[in-house]
């Protein structure tokens, strides 16, 4: 046993202190990126926000939705190929550039993927995801994946430490995802003991993902738009999004009313209610690590995502980024007096 004495900050442990700014309005403010991943060689413009592969949020209505912003949506894995099939048959060319592919681990999974992208090979993305990405299975499973697919962009997590990054990288994976217990519905540091403090792990493995060439995505913790563009001012290329996305018309999750007011289900995939509903109940072998949740009724997603981006934009105005790019350049984090405690927030 030992104790790392050093200091890990969340979400709500710092500001951003503004800086002088030439920038006159956040209309002047880009919020769009390219980036050309290491494995793949492909090349990737536009906003770099993932709606989670959750299927209370990733689902094929927010895919359609948010791709006319340029943000992409993980599509969660539980579809079936027929679906697919429905799906992208009326869908226009530009979707393919705003959708991954998710996908476990397992057999099943690994046959699922290779039909989804032999039919239609114009996706662009693969999202691999596990709540453990330190397991060799998972590593070897990164290889099999980046053999059969070389030239998809594969996002692969989730890991909180820079050496799972740099080794996951070397594997195949072009973004790792990045967060451990931070979600909103995720109750692994409850349950289990195991986390990272959300900041620190992207300031960390955006430095290790960055030194080879590769790139991070924040996954998980952010509740408001601050957070989101704490997240990227600490060097996050992609924020992904979880609760923020739930709610909408666009959302998965069942539809309830109480009391004259409207709600949707929104749960981790660890959760009791996403192993009742696709696994026929929690394994005897494991405990459920995610809670559901009552969500207000939101409306239409785009709204929120005017909300999200347009304080992302204020923030690149406070600290003088014409473009988001510029934002982890420009970024001081100011530590606030009160340290809270991560292990049950972000």
């Amino acid at each position: 046993m030992r104790i790392e004495y050093e200091i890990k900050l969340g979400f709500k442990d710092v500001m951003i202190r503004p800086k002088r700014s030439t920038l006159k309005s956040r209309a002047q403010v880009s919020l769009e990126r390219t980036f050309t991943f290491r494995n793949s060689e492909k090349k990737w413009s536009g906003v770099p926000i993932i709606a989670a592969n959750m299927d209370t949020v990733g689902t094929f209505e927010m895919a359609v939705a948010l791709s006319k912003e340029k943000i992409v949506t993980a599509v969660h894995k539980h579809y079936s190929l027929e679906e697919w099939d429905r799906f992208l048959t009326n869908q226009p060319d530009s979707i393919y550039e705003y959708i991954a592919v998710s996908t476990g681990t397992g057999k099943d999974d690994e046959e699922k993927i290779k039909q989804i992208m032999a039919k239609h090979p114009k996706i662009q993305f693969l999202c691999i995801d596990v709540a453990n990405g330190y397991s060799e299975h998972f590593v070897e499973f990164v290889k099999r994946a980046r053999k059969h697919f070389p030239g998809k962009t594969i996002l692969a997590g989730n890991v909180v430490t820079g050496e799972m990054v740099e080794e996951l990288i070397l594997a195949g994976a072009d973004i790792v995802k990045v967060g451990i217990g931070p979600g909103s519905v995720c109750t692994t540091r409850i349950k289990t003991g195991v986390g990272y403090p959300q900041l620190s792990a992207i300031i960390e493995c955006a430095d290790a993902a960055h030194g080879l060439g590769g790139h991070i995505i924040s996954d998980g913790g952010c509740k408001i738009p601050g957070d989101v563009a704490k997240a990227f001012g600490g060097g996050a290329d992609f924020v992904m999004l979880g609760g923020m996305f739930a709610g909408h018309d666009e959302s998965g999750g069942e539809i309830i009313t109480e009391n004259g007011k409207k709600f949707r289900l929104f749960y981790g995939m660890s959760s009791q209610t996403a192993m009742d509903k696709h696994s026929g109940g929690v394994a005897e072998y494991r405990a459920s690590e995610g809670k559901t949740v009552k969500v207000p009724y939101k409306g239409p997603v785009a709204e929120t995502v005017k909300d999200i981006l347009g304080g992302v934009r204020s923030t690149c105005t406070y600290v003088g980024a014409s473009q988001l790019r510029e934002l982890s350049k420009r970024t001081t984090f100011i530590r606030v007096q009160e340290q809270h405690n991560e292990v049950f927030g972000n």
